[in-house]
């Protein structure tokens, strides 16, 4: 699974790791996040992402 960067400040959002400190289980994909998941760092939505290089 693709890994994708917050272009704000530059969080990973990592599938293999999730964001279990909101409840996303390991293994789900940036695509199967919930509508309103944002960025754990600076709070950006989902729409700030984009697939790291």
């Amino acid at each position: 699974m693709k890994k994708y960067v917050c272009d704000l400040c530059g969080y990973v959002y990592d599938p293999a790791k999730g964001d279990p400190d909101t409840g996303v289980q390991p293994g789900t994909a940036f695509e199967n996040l919930p509508d309103g998941w944002v960025c754990p760092e600076c709070g950006a939505g989902k729409d700030q992402f984009s697939v790291q290089a």
